[in-house]
C-alpha cells in the first residue's frame, strides 16, 4: 500500500475494469470509482459497477455523457447494430468501436480525480487481448497523460495494469487481489447487456465478442493456473 495516496478508477463493471478496483484495492490507501453512461444499448454494466462499488466499499460517481452517443459512429451506440461486423466507416476496426471514447473518459476522469485529490488513475485498457481499439495502447494512454498533466500542471499518473495481460492472466490477477468472485459473479462484459445465463466464466450471451474473449480466457486461466 502507498500511504496517503489515493487512486480513481476508471470503472465500467467489466471484468477488466473490476479487476482494476481489485489492484487499486491492495495498492492505494483511498480508492474512488467513477462510470461513464455515454448512450451505450446496455445499461446494464452500470448497474452492476454500482453494485460492485458497494460490496467493495468505495464511492461510485456515475456520469451521465448520453449525448456522445449522438457524436460518434458504433455498434455500442446504434440499437440494433450486429457487434460482430467491422466498422461501418473504419474498416480496419471492429463495429464495436467507439471512437474517441477513452480520451473523453480519461478525461473527465482526471479532472474528477483533481476534485478528489487523487494522485493516481487507473484504466482497464490492454493492447494484448483486445478487440484493435488503437485507444486501448499505451502509446495511447502516455500520450493522454502527458496532455492532461500538461493542460492542468498537475503529475497525475495513469496506471494500466492490464496493459500486457491476456485475458487467463487478467483472470489470476483478479484472484491475486481478492476479487475473483466478484469478477465471475458480479462483473458485467457482454455487448448484448444478457445476464440470463451463468457461464462458468460469468454471465453473458456467450456469442458476442466478448463474451467469446472472457469464455477462452477462462478456460485459458483454469488450465494454466
Amino acid at each position: 500500500m502507498e500511504t496517503n495516496n489515493a487512486a480513481l478508477v476508471v470503472f465500467s463493471g467489466g471484468q477488466d475494469s473490476t479487476t482494476c478496483l481489485g489492484w487499486a484495492l491492495k495498492k492505494f490507501e483511498k480508492v474512488h470509482t467513477i462510470s461513464f453512461g455515454y448512450g451505450q444499448n446496455h445499461s446494464i454494466e452500470l448497474v452492476q459497477a454500482e453494485k460492485i462499488a458497494a460490496k467493495t466499499g468505495v464511492s461510485f460517481k456515475n456520469v451521465d455523457i448520453s449525448f456522445f452517443a449522438g457524436l460518434v459512429d458504433s455498434a455500442l451506440t446504434t440499437k440494433g447494430a450486429d457487434v460482430t461486423e467491422r466498422h461501418p466507416r473504419l474498416k480496419n476496426l471492429p463495429a464495436s468501436y467507439v471512437p474517441n471514447r477513452n480520451a473523453l473518459f480519461l478525461t473527465l476522469a482526471h479532472a474528477y480525480a483533481q476534485l478528489k485529490n487523487c494522485d493516481h488513475l487507473v484504466t482497464g485498457v490492454c493492447e494484448t487481448d483486445f478487440s484493435g481499439y488503437p485507444d486501448c495502447r499505451k502509446v495511447f494512454t502516455d500520450a493522454m497523460e502527458n496532455a492532461l498533466n500538461l493542460g492542468s500542471e498537475t503529475e497525475l499518473v495513469i496506471h494500466t495494469p492490464l496493459m500486457y495481460l491476456n485475458k487467463a492472466q487478467t483472470f489470476k490477477l483478479a484472484e491475486d487481489c481478492g476479487v475473483l468472485d466478484i469478477v465471475l459473479e458480479d462483473s458485467h462484459t457482454c455487448y448484448n447487456g444478457d445476464r440470463s445465463v451463468r457461464h462458468a466464466w460469468g454471465y453473458g450471451c456467450g456469442d458476442c465478442p466478448a463474451c467469446v474473449l472472457r469464455a477462452k480466457g477462462y478456460e485459458e486461466y483454469i488450465n494454466a493456473f
